[in-house]
């Protein structure tokens, strides 16, 4: 029988320490976790037989200093997330508020911009859809070219299509300063991130409910702004999902030290805008929650809600 020796690794378990007892007829030895043959490349990691005896106040004991203050309270995600988050540089990126104006009223679209831009949004956000990427049909670039006059606000373009790269030239004479792509509209997503730089503009990634932070890993120095959507596209009014705090904390670990906006879009407002802040969102898309009232003063009073909720979030408020 190969010569054994027991590696110095003290075992751990939930329910106490591990101690090293009598195995096959050798004669009790140190506290360890496994026993390794010494065989040719290839050999395996043998569990090394114990008998836990030892009352479960003693594997505290038995852990190292530093793994003992690593446990955390989660009875405050928000306060957490706040803590892990502010001293990062993205407390840095400016609060914004950009309504869709997918909610407002069709009939005036030109009244409906220039009455946010008097309400205080930042920036006017615009879904453009297909009817094929996403399952609606809003307006091209047409529409967006005879809403440009009516404010010099930032034009942040939402591109719901697919595919996107023959369009991207359009919307760009039609005024848009950001454009958004999805990752999932397409397989050559960095020459469309490339595309929209040429083109003088910020570019932009959204990502959908079901995809990962960890899709635009590999363009993220292409980017100057990812959208996370907190529903799934191609409607207003849907609510809020929640899964959507944990990527934008992702998101923005991802992105720390670059000067990328990470906007939310989907079911966002007062209640859910300083959640958002907290994880890192610094850019909010609020539609409904904007436009309801029909009034410069009932929006202004929308957007005055939702910006106060994230600066209560990140330390700002007066």
């Amino acid at each position: 029988m190969a010569e054994l020796r027991q590696c110095r690794i003290a075992r751990l378990s939930f329910c106490g320490v591990a101690q090293q007892g009598p195995c096959h007829g050798e004669k009790p030895n140190r506290t360890g976790l496994f026993s390794v043959s010494k065989v040719p490349p290839g050999r395996q990691l043998v569990p090394a037989c114990g008998r836990f005896f030892r009352p479960q106040e003693s594997f505290a004991a038995a852990l190292p200093w530093a793994l003992l203050h690593v446990t955390r309270s989660y009875s405050s995600p928000l306060q957490e997330l706040r803590e892990t988050h502010m001293s990062q540089p993205f407390a840095s990126r400016p609060l914004v508020i950009a309504p869709s104006i997918l909610a407002a009223d069709f009939a005036k679209l030109g009244e409906e911009v220039r009455a946010v831009d008097a309400a205080g949004a930042d920036w006017i956000h615009l879904d453009v859809m297909d009817g094929h990427f996403v399952p609606n049909i809003s307006y091209g670039p047409d529409v967006i070219k005879a809403m440009r006059p009516h404010t010099k606000k930032i034009f942040d373009a939402h591109l719901m299509i697919s595919p996107c790269d023959p369009y991207l030239e359009a919307f760009a004479k039609a005024g848009c300063d950001h454009i958004t792509v999805h990752a999932e509209a397409g397989p050559h997503l960095h020459r469309s991130l490339q595309a929209i730089r040429a083109l003088g503009k910020k570019a932009g990634v959204s990502l959908n409910p079901g995809t990962p932070a960890s899709a635009i890993e590999y363009v993220i120095d292409l980017i100057d702004l990812v959208l996370v959507m907190s529903v799934n596209p191609g409607f207003g009014g849907q609510t809020f999902i929640k899964s959507a705090l944990g990527k934008v904390s992702d998101i923005r670990a991802m992105t720390a030290g670059r000067p990328i906006d990470i906007e939310v879009d989907g079911g966002v407002g007062p209640d859910v805008s300083g959640q958002l802040a907290a994880a890192g969102a610094n850019a909010f898309v609020a539609g409904s929650a904007v436009f309801k009232g029909g009034t410069v003063e009932s929006y202004k009073a929308n957007i005055s809600a939702i910006r106060n909720a994230a600066e209560l979030a990140r330390g700002e408020a007066i």
